[in-house]
């Protein structure tokens, strides 16, 4: 498995563009994009419906590819890469953390959780697992399955199962945005425990004002740009 070197900034982004093909027509969704996050920081994407905020986790993430521009995570120029490898670059360096939770609903809590480290042969992915869903009070749900948790919980086990290799980075798409106002508050604060617990670099997708400002720092995208 590829292994990201941990060189600040962690992430450069250098002119991206992206574009679609509507119909004949050309979309630009971001145009010129350019950006450093820093090792360690913790940054906010905000920005009204339609300015690209998805489409720049998407690129930054490697789960899509600029039409122009590069973007450099450590020391690997992910823009050049296949999709094989940028697969095998994602597996142990990046966690994802989704607004739907994407929990595999046939196997229980503790399984999805273990799943990461098993997809990668590291040894005691139980006991790892067992320990990380103890310490975000879920203890007694190791064995539930996702239709048997609430929305709440469902997250918690979204966000272990993003920590439990121990990312260089986390990206977050709207990850407070099915849950009501309670709920994601406690969320936010289990998030930004574990981020400063295992120190990773995160960069969230959000509407929510109070999420950012737990952030070092926000982004703003306005029609495609960074204002």
């Amino acid at each position: 498995m590829r292994k990201f070197m941990a060189v600040n900034p962690i992430i450069q982004a250098r002119g991206i563009t992206k574009q679609v093909d509507l119909k004949g027509s050309l979309l630009t969704i971001l145009h010129s994009v350019s950006l450093d996050i820093a090792l360690g920081e913790s940054v906010a994407i905000m920005g009204a419906s339609g300015a690209g905020k998805t489409t720049l986790l998407g690129l930054l993430a490697g789960l899509d590819k600029p039409t122009n521009g590069s973007v450099t995570i450590g020391n690997v120029d992910i823009s050049k890469l296949d999709e094989e490898e940028i697969a095998q670059v994602r597996g142990k360096n990046i966690g994802f953390i989704f607004q739907n939770f994407y929990l595999l609903e046939n196997i229980t809590a503790l399984e999805n959780v273990m799943l990461p480290l098993e997809l990668h042969y590291i040894p005691d992915a139980k006991q790892t697992a067992i320990k990380l869903l103890s310490e975000i009070g879920l203890g007694d749900r190791l064995h539930h399955y996702p239709r048997q948790l609430s929305g709440g919980e469902q997250q918690r086990v979204a966000i272990a199962r993003a920590f439990i290799t121990q990312p260089l980075i986390i990206f977050a798409d709207e990850p407070t945005g099915n849950l009501d106002q309670v709920t994601g508050d406690l969320i936010v604060q289990q998030l930004f425990a574990m981020n400063k617990n295992f120190n990773t670099t995160l960069v969230i997708i959000t509407h929510e004002p109070s999420l950012a400002e737990h952030c070092n720092r926000v982004i703003h995208l306005n029609k495609g740009g960074i204002n």
